[in-house]
């Protein structure tokens, strides 16, 4: 008896994740696994924010809240905004949700009619098309591969706009990539959206704050300010203040747009845990020090794990400006063999490979929509990293 929907036979786990559990299983087997599939901050959230959630126990802020979020924390972020992005919402623009997955998620089941086109530049993050193929959408990919930097331009967007376009989905800094959109970058396609005026917008900017370089971040509401009434922005406290399992993302948009958005939490999972929120308000509100810190380690670890990915012969890389993601392009070593004499045949054989032969976890390139690819996380410690560049550069000169 199978007990999937249609729907749901279409979409797949999350493949970090599933690559993830497979590594905790061999460890938990007595193997040494270097985990670096899945993109989670290894620091421990800021003191002063898990003593904000503490004081908020202690004040009895363990109620329902709005399916909208708290007004509190709603005005944190219409500060947030205002203060880091210069652009100015109100709380009624404002939407929060159990993380920035559900708030893409409830975007979507509130706008997507059946065979509504959705514009997904790859690599992308594993869950947007299996989130818009779940809504009744249809995921209209747009390879955008390593010799155009990972970014998709003006012409390639021209050519891919239908009368069935709904959205275009754009991450800058890109999980997997680490690529950052320029100014004049996302105004070209802004200027192309022009001409196409039922298209929306939904811009990934959760990775806003992890600079890994010299390359400026910039929201897609400061460059096309023309395009405000139909861009939401999306955003969360989970990488910048180390937060993940505190479940809060949010997103800024017309009016309209974020009331049919809460429209569909009110009937999911309703508001998200009042003490998340109040942690997340103090996590926008308090000291900044943390995020710039840890940016700095991340650029840090990322330039050892690029610097040692170099030397391995077979893999071409582009250094990321964002985000704490390496996206190397591995086609060259598909089609050799194992030691054992197991032929490689694409990214995902070659992934685990890596996990067997080399005891690290990775994700092949085929989750993010680009195969011949895989990414690594380096959100883990400088020690783990050159462990992980030693074995792989071993396991991959061991390919005939």
């Amino acid at each position: 008896m199978s007990f999937e929907s249609q729907r749901v036979k279409q979409i797949s786990s999350s493949p970090s994740m599933v690559i993830s559990m497979r590594a905790k299983e061999l460890a938990s087997q007595g193997r040494d696994i270097v985990d670096m599939s899945l993109g989670e901050p290894d620091f421990d959230t800021p003191a002063h924010i898990v003593e904000a959630a503490y004081q908020a126990m202690r004040d009895g802020h363990t109620r329902y809240t709005a399916p909208q979020g708290t007004l509190a924390l709603r005005q944190a972020i219409v500060s947030k905004f205002q203060r880091e992005n210069g652009l100015t919402y109100s709380v009624d623009e404002i939407t929060v949700g159990n993380g920035a997955k559900q708030v893409i998620f409830n975007t979507f089941m509130a706008t997507l009619e059946a065979g509504d086109e959705v514009i997904i530049p790859a690599p992308y993050w594993v869950s947007y098309s299996d989130i818009v193929t779940l809504n009744g959408g249809s995921p209209q990919v747009i390879p955008c591969g390593i010799d155009v930097g990972f970014k998709l331009t003006a012409e390639a967007l021209q050519g891919a706009l239908t009368g069935k376009t709904r959205w275009l989905i754009l991450n800058s800094p890109s999980n997997p990539s680490g690529a950052i959109y320029s100014e004049a970058e996302l105004q070209a396609l802004g200027k192309v959206l022009e001409d196409f005026p039922n298209v929306l917008v939904m811009s990934d900017e959760i990775y806003e704050h992890v600079l890994l370089a010299d390359q400026p971040f910039v929201s897609f509401g400061n460059a096309c300010p023309q395009l405000r009434e139909r861009t939401l922005l999306i955003n969360g406290v989970a990488k910048a203040y180390a937060m993940t399992g505190w479940r809060i993302g949010y997103a800024a948009g017309p009016k309209a747009l974020i009331a049919a958005i809460s429209k569909i939490q009110s009937q999911s999972t309703s508001g998200a845990s009042a003490i998340s929120q109040e942690a997340s308000r103090a996590a926008l509100q308090g000291p900044q020090d943390f995020v710039s810190q840890s940016a700095a380690e991340y650029a840090e670890r990322g330039r050892l794990l690029v610097d040692g990915l170099s030397q391995c012969e077979g893999l071409r890389l582009s250094a990321p400006a964002g985000a704490f993601y390496a996206f190397p392009e591995c086609s060259q070593l598909l089609g050799r063999s194992t030691p054992q004499g197991r032929v490689i045949n694409d990214d995902v054989e070659l992934s685990a490979y890596l996990l067997d032969q080399a005891g690290v976890a990775v994700v092949p390139g085929l989750a993010f929509g680009l195969p011949g690819y895989f990414r690594l996380s380096f959100a883990t410690s400088r020690e783990q990293i050159k462990k992980a560049v030693v074995s792989i550069s071993e396991a991959l000169a061991a390919l005939r």
